[in-house]
């Protein structure tokens, strides 16, 4: 039996096209399911789409359509974008799905019935954009915490009363170290959210109509009662709550990947919910830094926003994985500009992966006519390659048990540049022309070759069409991690295939000129 494995992204909301930014999360994701579905694991990623409240109803007014055709456009160009970057999610829910919708239902009835929810009346100011209510505190110079004009709004609702769990949490935060990741969101959530009462969480809304009714027929179900559902009612969990196979399997999460800036709402009314309801809690939820568009927050206002599919007219989609996840730090912002996004792609990619596997392959087909002998060097040299490769999947498989997915991709591009030494060192093309050096050669050339196998399987996770392409040059069926537990899986007198180039090289100011052409 494989251990069960559950990964979810928060839903992106459908009101418009996710930026780069929110892209990065997917991609993130994949990358750790990937990981683990080669690591033996039975893995369930989830992603999807949060489809209701006020603003997905006023941009469908504005385009002259209902709400559902609206949200059936986004949704389905979502999906789109996350399968033009490889993204390998194994369902992608919507709450607008009839079964998420009668689960939100049971929740809110069963949380009244209970007495954690009550009505009252709300007063105060509300952010259209964030579809929050904001607290005086975060009011600056009249606006929201993202700059936007707030509307004062008066109206019945539902509350939920956080503060008869906030005890319960707090001493649940302190005794799971690993359930909010990094260490400092942790910190955050309890010194600046958890150090003082609760305010009771609004949970419907009567001034608009697209959401999940409740049994008040005047009220619809507010974004985060609705939204943060979706991580139970994705496990076939129906609305009586009755317990299915899938939510048996794979409840409770192993991770909940989200963006920082909604960890709130994750690591506080999340588990208060599953609190009251008496599930368990997930048992990781991982703020994930921002991509900064250079060094700023990306902003449609501000005009600094960029879409994957902008990008992906320029670069291969693994252009822009690789990037995404080597170059966003662990827990600070990462930066993206197509300054960088080139520099990246010409250093590691063509430089040092690419030229890696063109040169041995090329090497091999020239004095060997493209037939690897199973064989291992004699010499002693400064570096060892074996030994490299023997190591290099559990220092990866340590780092992605940690989330520290940059980490874990440089683990693999060290042994990339090792390798690229190793031709400097071992310099084949002289033991080539020295006739008592053949069988020198052979054992230079299969560690090579073993090496760029070694690493493709790993790169499986990361950049899966490049892997896929070098273990086509390389001519190689062994793709599994038992396959690289120890060196020498590569097969004897395997004839290579052709080279061929895996990544361009760009001159910098020609490609910045056509990517300014458009």
């Amino acid at each position: 039996m494989k251990k069960p494995f559950y990964i979810s992204t928060a839903i992106a909301y459908a009101s418009a096209i996710p930026h780069v930014g929110n892209v990065y999360e997917a991609i993130l994701a994949d990358a750790i399911a990937r990981f683990k579905r080669l690591d033996g694991y039975d893995v369930y990623f989830q992603t999807g789409t949060d489809e209701h409240g006020q603003k997905i109803e006023s941009k469908a007014q504005l385009k002259g359509i209902d709400p559902q055709t609206y949200t059936d456009q986004i949704s389905n160009e979502i999906k789109r974008i996350y399968q033009s970057v490889d993204v390998s999610y194994d369902y992608f829910i919507r709450t607008t799905d009839e079964n998420h919708k009668k689960t939100v239902q049971h929740i809110f009835k069963k949380l009244y019935d209970q007495g954690d929810i009550y009505l009252g009346k709300y007063a105060g100011w509300y952010s259209v954009s964030e579809e929050s209510f904001i607290l005086e505190k975060d009011i600056v110079d009249g606006k929201g915490p993202n700059g936007d004009t707030l509307v004062w709004t008066e109206e019945e609702t539902y509350f939920f009363d956080l503060k008869k769990y906030q005890q319960r949490l707090v001493d649940y935060i302190n005794e799971h170290p690993s359930f909010i990741q990094p260490e400092s969101r942790k910190n955050e959530m309890i010194n600046n959210f958890l150090s003082e009462p609760l305010h009771d969480l609004a949970v419907s809304r009567t001034s608009f109509e697209w959401g999940i009714k409740t049994f008040n027929e005047k009220h619809v179900i507010y974004v985060w009662l609705d939204a943060l559902t979706n991580y139970i009612s994705g496990l076939d969990l129906d609305g009586s709550l009755e317990v299915s196979e899938k939510f048996k399997t794979y409840w409770p999460a192993d991770i909940h990947l989200i963006g920082k800036d909604i960890l709130r709402f994750h690591t506080i009314y999340w588990p208060i919910m599953l609190m009251a309801l008496g599930l368990d809690l997930p048992k990781t939820i991982f703020g994930h830094p921002w991509v900064l568009i250079d060094k700023s927050k990306m902003s449609k206002s501000v005009g600094n926003t960029l879409y994957t599919d902008d990008i992906l007219k320029f670069f291969k989609k693994d252009t822009l994985r690789y990037y995404v996840l080597h170059e966003i730090p662990y827990q600070t912002d990462g930066n993206l500009t197509y300054e960088l996004l080139i520099e990246r792609n010409n250093t590691d990619l063509a430089n040092t992966l690419g030229n890696l596997v063109n040169r041995t392959i090329g090497m091999a087909n020239k004095y060997r006519g493209g037939l690897i002998k199973k064989a291992n060097t004699k010499e002693t040299y400064e570096i060892n390659l074996v030994e490299s490769c023997e190591q290099l999947l559990s220092s990866v498989r340590q780092k992605m048990n940690e989330y520290r997915v940059s980490d874990a991709l440089e683990e693999v591009m060290k042994v990339t540049r090792l390798a690229n030494k190793f031709i400097d060192v071992t310099e084949p093309w002289k033991l080539y022309k020295d006739e008592s050096k053949q069988a020198e050669l052979d054992g230079v050339l299969y560690e090579l070759i073993e090496t760029i196998r070694v690493v493709a399987v790993i790169l499986q996770a990361f950049i899966p069409e490049t892997a896929k392409e070098i273990l086509n040059q390389i001519n190689s069926n062994d793709v599994s991690f038992d396959s690289i537990t120890s060196f020498g899986s590569f097969k004897d007198q395997t004839l290579l295939n052709q080279a061929k180039v895996l990544f361009e090289r760009y001159d910098l100011v020609q490609k910045l000129e056509e990517i300014l052409r458009g």
